[in-house]
């Protein structure tokens, strides 16, 4: 892992306006995302893809422990065990060195943490803010949540993707243990989008929202890959995330591979992928199989599988562990990452961020990840399906008022 970079003095390189596109097309859906969404994306930017616990816990420690200025991580998820009292030891090794570092966490996904780590970071001055403890919260707001995952270290490098800080993500997915995971490391101008998530987050949460440390440089080019952040609000009301995922499936014409930890769309989003499938693109989904921390949702999930595959989507279920990756490739070319699931509470209650990647190089990348985890799945028989047990159709049809919330 390399350490992020540190802008020298001087005057930085100017940055061409516009980075070479791998043809029209590309250039109408990026056109089209900026104009249906009203969010630029930026050239220059360069992204890593990190798989499972072992590669993503070590990129985003190593950039803690060699942070200088400023850390700011925000997670959904931050449980127990040696991983969460790892990270613990990080942050306040670099807030007594004299980091600002700032935590911020969601008041329902980290109830668990264990009192002594938040002990530990707030005596070596840690800012610790929590978003939307349920205690404290009205009735109309506890079923909002932030569900984003970032990190940001010296306005330079950030992480995002599926990750929370928990035993439950180490390893290399190789049991149940271990949870299959994908996460991002990110480094260019998109980096601005991913700290403007944190910074909503935070500024519901904590008064200040930047201070000296904070140096607002420019970022200099990393890569070629080009960048929209998206951002979905825990809020009602149609979300931008919802219309990203709508412009995507809408445009495709040969290929869409979703993998998702949690499948309980709406019905519109059930008809987007069917209709997809229908016009002659290859429309494969990826989901969790028996191993599942949400049953409920994967009952909700199964009960649509009847429609998609008359439709001619091809469904298959991850064996050997939680599947908890969030990733769509369209046509080779456009990747979508982040927090977001394709069920209803990332597309309608929950705080999520959203990647739009142009780069064919990260589209080859997660597109031979999707293949190798389809080799440790197993297909849905669209002539089997319909004579599943009927205790399996008394569960799918059991979650049908839950829907909305899952």
């Amino acid at each position: 892992m390399t350490a992020p970079h540190v802008s020298p003095p001087g005057p930085l390189p100017r940055t061409p306006l516009v980075a070479p596109l791998r043809g029209d097309r590309d250039r109408r859906i990026r056109r089209r995302l900026e104009r249906l969404i009203g969010t630029p994306a930026t050239e220059h930017n360069s992204l890593l893809p990190l798989r499972n616990g072992d590669e993503i816990f070590s990129a985003m420690l190593a950039s803690i422990r060699v942070a200088r200025r400023t850390v700011d991580l925000m997670t959904f998820v931050y449980w127990r065990g040696a991983v969460a009292r790892e990270f613990a030891d990080a942050l306040a090794e670099r807030a007594r060195a004299g980091v600002r570092v700032r935590l911020l966490l969601d008041g329902f996904g980290s109830r668990l943490i264990e009192r002594c780590l938040l002990a530990t970071l707030r005596e070596a001055g840690v800012q610790v803010a929590w978003f939307r403890k349920p205690i404290w919260l009205s009735p109309l707001k506890q079923n909002h949540r932030c569900h984003r995952k970032v990190l940001l270290v010296d306005e330079t490098t950030a992480f995002t993707g599926g990750v929370g800080i928990a035993q439950e993500w180490a390893g290399d997915a190789r049991h149940q243990a271990e949870w299959r995971e994908t996460h991002f490391r990110v480094r260019g101008p998109a980096v601005d989008g991913i700290a403007a998530a944190f910074t909503q987050n935070w500024a519901e949460c904590h008064g200040g929202l930047f201070d000296d440390r904070d140096r607002f440089t420019e970022h200099r080019p990393e890569g070629n890959a080009i960048v929209q952040v998206v951002r979905g609000s825990a809020s009602v009301g149609w979300q931008d995330i919802k219309t990203l995922l709508r412009v995507v499936l809408e445009s495709a014409e040969t290929r869409i591979r979703l993998t998702t930890a949690y499948f309980a769309p709406g019905l519109d989003f059930v008809e987007l992928l069917g209709s997809a499938a229908r016009r002659g693109v290859e429309v494969e989904l990826l989901v969790p199989g028996r191993y599942t921390d949400k049953a409920v949702c994967r009952a909700a999930g199964r009960r649509l599988y009847a429609g998609l595959l008359d439709a001619g989507v091809k469904i298959w279920e991850y064996q050997p562990t939680m599947m908890h990756a969030k990733v769509l490739t369209m046509d080779g070319t456009l990747s979508l990452i982040g927090s977001g699931n394709f069920n209803r509470r990332s597309l309608d209650h929950d705080e999520e961020i959203m990647l739009a990647v142009l780069d064919e190089e990260l589209a080859a990348t997660l597109d031979g990840h999707f293949e190798q985890d389809r080799t440790a799945s197993k297909g849905i028989d669209p002539a089997a399906w319909p004579a599943r047990p009927a205790l399996q159709r008394l569960q799918e049809c059991a979650v049908v008022p839950l829907r909305r919330f899952l």
